[in-house]
């Protein structure tokens, strides 16, 4: 028998928290919250994320262009908030195609999904690490080293992926359920729908894409076993479903955003012009014009959300389209941008393509992204040995006992705690730093500026 999803259990509000090492479902918000038609819970679940330490320390993480000095240029958080605005239109456009055709349940409006769609894109970059992806590969590399392995030798196959496999999306998701607000007892608390949306690769480390992409440590599968079942997510294998249907929009809305707003950065930093950028955009805008403008920053501006909205338009047509596959899950599309017109594929492939070659190698960029290795690795050199000495050897040295000091503010790492906890503790922290914290505490380790 198929198993099929269903957008009442997709749009489920509950929550969940964790109770005596138990996930439990919270009190109804209705009740306990004062939820009512000014404030929904997917609001709730907005202002949460909003009001999070997490979400304000992203205005010093790398988008494209580490440590940039330009006003304009975009940072994650910048990023962040114009991805939940995109988001917000095409789940509000689907919301409103899915209420057309009798689809949405009864209690639901069309903005409910745009609500939902709006709160995944807002958190979805939460667990960016300092140093954007390049930070990412940094502390994997240092994990990957074979001189490093003594370290990992007693962990399981998992454990050990986890630690070997710093990924982004796993960390937002650890970020929203187990470390903020209500830390290791629910963390924000949002609704099992924001979570779904948020799942981009619902899998763990084991998954045979594992290595490369995932959205679940060890960590938060038994949060996510309960979510999933709430959700009614397809299974796709042990511990791996099928993804929420709102999971593309999110998707879509930071590819938009990726492909078309980054290069303008480039024109601010004077590695495009903007004519370049306008030739991009011609095939979604020529039969539009922006020539009244009062300068060319403006046109481009105008030609980029004149192509946004036809972007957005074109991917509410192709979800819809694509409906019944996604909630069988077995929609066997890259992603709803690869099966969206011919004019929209071109622009925004072009645009990365221009990006790649003219924007991520450039050398201002690359000297940077070089510099990361030795800067996270360093703080790496002094963190793990230092628990390593904590758990498995029971004895510390006076440096190691001053590493593990500065973790007392964030998550204290405790003897009882196993290596694997430990380990978590210590992506925690660093993934946490901005780009400038993390640089200034790796000088400050190299003892370069001690006499300042």
């Amino acid at each position: 028998m198929t198993i099929r999803m269903n957008w009442q259990n997709l749009l489920s509000t509950q929550r969940f928290r964790t109770k005596n090492g138990k996930i439990v479902p919270t009190v109804t918000p209705s009740t306990q919250e004062g939820a009512d038609a000014l404030r929904t819970d997917f609001h709730i679940d907005y202002d949460r994320v909003v009001f999070s330490g997490a979400f304000r320390r992203l205005g010093r993480k790398t988008q494209v262009h580490p440590l940039a000095q330009h006003d304009l240029t975009h940072n994650r958080l910048t990023h962040s908030v114009e991805v939940a605005s995109v988001g917000r239109s095409l789940g509000n456009r689907v919301g409103v195609m899915l209420h057309n055709g009798g689809f949405l349940p009864q209690g639901n409006t069309p903005s409910d999904i745009g609500a939902v769609v709006q709160v995944a894109c807002l958190a979805h970059d939460l667990g960016n690490p300092p140093f954007g992806h390049t930070g990412e590969d940094a502390l994997r590399d240092w994990f990957r080293r074979p001189e490093h392995q003594i370290y990992l030798n007693t962990l399981s196959e998992a454990e050990r992926n986890d630690i070997q496999t710093y990924e982004g999306n796993a960390h937002s998701l650890r970020i929203v359920a187990s470390l903020e607000m209500y830390p290791e007892a629910g963390g924000m608390r949002l609704t099992v729908a924001a979570i779904g949306a948020l799942l981009k690769y619902p899998w763990t480390t084991q998954h045979p894409n594992g290595r490369k992409k995932f959205n679940i440590y060890q960590t938060e599968l038994p949060f996510i076993r309960q979510v999933a079942d709430e959700l009614g997510l397809v299974p796709a294998g042990e511990d791996s479903w099928a993804r929420h249907p709102l999971s593309y929009l999110m998707e879509a809305a930071d590819d938009i955003c990726y492909a078309l707003l980054d290069l303008e950065d480039a024109v601010e930093l004077d590695l495009l012009t903007d004519t370049e950028v306008e030739s991009i955009l011609s095939e979604l805008t020529f039969a539009e014009s922006a020539w009244h403008a009062s300068s060319s920053r403006q046109r481009c501006a105008m030609l980029r959300g004149i192509a946004i909205g036809k972007a957005i338009d074109d991917v509410a047509q192709t979800f819809m389209l694509h409906q019944s596959d996604l909630l069988d899950g077995t929609f066997k599309g890259k992603d709803l941008l690869a099966l969206c017109s011919p004019q929209v594929q071109n622009t925004l492939a072009k645009a990365k393509e221009l990006a790649q070659t003219r924007i991520f190698r450039h050398h201002t960029k690359l000297l940077t992204e070089i510099a990361t290795f030795p800067c996270l690795g360093s703080i790496l050199d002094l963190l793990v040995p230092a628990a390593y000495a904590l758990i498995a050897e029971k004895q510390l040295a006076t440096r190691q006992s001053l590493a593990l000091e500065l973790l007392k503010k964030h998550n204290p790492i405790l003897p009882e705690d196993s290596l694997y906890q430990a380990y978590m503790k210590i992506l925690d922290f660093v993934g946490g730093m901005t780009d400038n914290s993390a640089a200034k505490m790796a000088q400050d380790l190299s003892g370069v500026g001690i006499l300042r």
